[in-house]
């Protein structure tokens, strides 16, 4: 790799345009969601980005093995508790980067910030599910009237880190009871959040608890899919909000250029991008425009959250071992 840097540079001497500068991104945000925003980046500031795409879980893991060794300069999490298992290896980042986003989306040491939030909610059919039926609590989803209609998708990361935040919450004794409430009512296992989507919209099931932005997504494509969306009581654990969030590696030799690319995620351009193109929010308040009939809005989702501090969501392993325990893997 050295050989090959030293040559691309020894080569410039003759070129007849220089060279891009270049920063190396281990993304666990899917290349469908944000490569139209790193091209955009690379578009406005001529920094080239080279992007690993893969899973978040095993792109840590992969961070964690590398070391200081590693060639990345950014990790892009889709969730805050990856984020928390890699945070010895990220940098501190500059403050007038921090200050722009509120701290409950951001690590209380600097070390990872949130590019993009989202809502824990409830999805159903509103043909085969009353009001009434609805659950008040995140405990009310164990209920016996659910057997055979929950979807549930037990390796999903976002349910993993929601379990890891409700360890944190409560116990993990109150965690592993929940657990074995889900699994006694014999949920239809789907592989993934979308897939819980479309399974409703089947009539495969009735209900789910996933994140808020993936309707968006499907009301874009098909207004009249079948499925709705709301949120437990104000407060409740169930209402979690989360981040996906980035962080610049200490072992980095392109801090400055991966700094420059954080801000820029966190500029209008980017965070109006990911409201209006993947149904997120916002973490800034940089003159979005929210977008209208896509399931909950913001201030839905901000009024209903409990307060959390992500930070505490780094258990990974005892978290899997609970969901493990309880049967649903």
């Amino acid at each position: 790799m050295n050989f090959l840097r030293n040559s691309v540079v020894a080569l410039t001497a003759f070129a007849a345009t220089p060279m891009l500068a270049d920063v190396t991104l281990y993304s666990g945000r899917g290349e469908t969601l944000v490569a139209p925003i790193i091209e955009r980046f690379t578009a406005e500031t001529g920094i080239n980005v080279n992007v690993r795409y893969g899973g978040t879980a095993e792109l840590a893991i992969l961070l964690e093995e590398e070391g200081d060794r590693s060639p990345a300069d950014l990790f892009w999490a889709q969730d805050a508790a990856a984020l928390g298992v890699i945070k010895p290896l990220f940098a501190e980042m500059p403050d007038e980067t921090l200050e722009r986003v509120d701290s409950v989306y951001r690590d209380a040491d600097g070390r990872w910030i949130g590019i993009s939030g989202r809502s824990r909610a409830v999805i159903y059919s509103p043909e085969r599910v009353e009001e009434g039926e609805l659950p008040a609590t995140l405990a009310d989803l164990t209920d016996e009237r659910f057997t055979g209609r929950m979807a549930l998708a037990p390796t999903n990361g976002s349910f993993i880190a929601h379990v890891a935040a409700l360890r944190e919450a409560t116990s993990d004794e109150y965690a592993l009871e929940w657990l074995q409430g889900l699994a006694a009512i014999e949920p239809v296992i789907v592989s993934n959040n979308t897939a819980g989507y479309q399974a409703i919209a089947d009539g495969e099931a009735d209900i789910m608890l996933t994140n808020n932005y993936y309707l968006g997504r499907f009301l874009a494509s098909d207004p009249d899919f079948p499925v709705a969306q709301t949120t437990f009581e104000a407060g409740d654990i169930g209402n979690l909000m989360m981040v996906a969030g980035i962080g610049v590696l200490e072992s980095s030799e392109n801090k400055d250029d991966a700094v420059a690319f954080v801000d820029f995620l966190l500029g209008q351009t980017a965070q109006q991008y990911f409201t209006g193109n993947v149904y997120e929010f916002p973490v800034t308040g940089e003159g979005i425009v929210p977008v209208q009939g896509r399931g909950l809005t913001y201030q839905q989702a901000t009024d209903a959250a409990p307060e959390f501090d992500l930070n505490l969501i780094v258990d990974m392993e005892g978290t899997l071992e609970l969901i493990r325990e309880s049967g649903l893997l």
